[in-house]
């Protein structure tokens, strides 16, 4: 089978700076994969080129064995997206958006109506469905912004910071959603800044820093080449666990951040 996601020699450049640096990229079916790194370092712009809200400037892009750019509607059939901004409508309610997501995706009438309720009481919206998405809060926009990325049964999922202004109990529902469409074969693309979760959900992982892909492999090999990359005692020092597992966290900081500590750390003046 080829990847679910596969990006060649992808490039995005602005006014004469490379956002996005000729990167590779292949994501096998079913995998949860997190796509991490520092602010700047490209993760919406790889994201928005790999959906198809943003044309690259060189290479690229294949879903599910389909180029994106050339046969973009047919792709776009059978992926879901929470992009960033989430790009709700704001003078529709949460029903009547959910019910135009689903006839956009041609669904006919019986099921979108089905799945919206389903949605909408799954998201525990069903009490503000007939409130105007403007007078929604950040988290219940996140939330109904990920009912209307799945309502179609995505083969292929992209998630840019699902979990940001999410409280607890929200958070928890998505995760348990995510990882139901994993055991279905499903392939979700996350992007995040909050580690634990990453961690928690991901089975493989890329790391992006200057537009130029830092490391990729699963957990363990990533684990593998930072602990061998350090000596016993650098590894210690760079926060080992009494198990001798780093977290993905150390990880990140270590593959991210290793010029960090040569650099002496600044003070605030007034708090020093």
């Amino acid at each position: 089978m080829p990847p679910a996601i596969a990006a060649y020699a992808l490039t995005r450049s602005f006014d004469g700076f490379t956002a996005v640096n000729h990167i590779d990229l292949a994501i096998e079916p079913g995998q949860f994969f997190g796509f991490l790194g520092p602010n700047g370092a490209g993760k919406s712009t790889t994201i928005k080129m790999l959906t198809g809200l943003l044309a690259p400037s060189s290479g690229s892009v294949q879903i599910l064995g389909q180029d994106l750019f050339y046969n973009p509607i047919e792709v776009k059939r059978h992926i879901g997206v929470v992009p960033e901004g989430m790009a709700l409508f704001a003078k529709l309610t949460a029903r009547e958006y959910l019910r135009f997501v689903g006839r956009m995706y041609g669904l006919d009438k019986a099921t979108t109506e089905q799945r919206s309720e389903e949605l909408l009481e799954f998201m525990g919206l069903t009490d503000q469905s007939k409130k105007l998405i403007a007078d929604y809060s950040h988290g219940m926009g996140k939330k109904l912004a990920m009912a209307a990325a799945v309502i179609h049964g995505p083969k292929v999922l992209f998630l840019d910071e699902p979990f940001e202004g999410v409280d607890a109990i929200a958070a928890g529902t998505l995760k348990t959603m995510l990882q139901r469409m994993i055991a279905r074969g499903a392939t979700i693309f996350l992007t995040s800044h909050v580690l634990e979760i990453v961690e928690r959900l991901c089975s493989h992982v890329a790391i992006i820093n200057h537009g130029q892909i830092v490391a990729h492999g699963s957990l363990e090999e990533l684990r593998a080449g930072v602990q061998a990359r350090w000596p016993q005692d650098g590894a210690a020092d760079a926060g080992d666990t009494s198990q001798g597992r780093l977290t993905l966290e150390q990880i990140f900081l270590n593959v991210v951040g290793r010029g960090a500590a040569a650099h002496p750390e600044q003070e605030l003046s007034w708090l020093s």
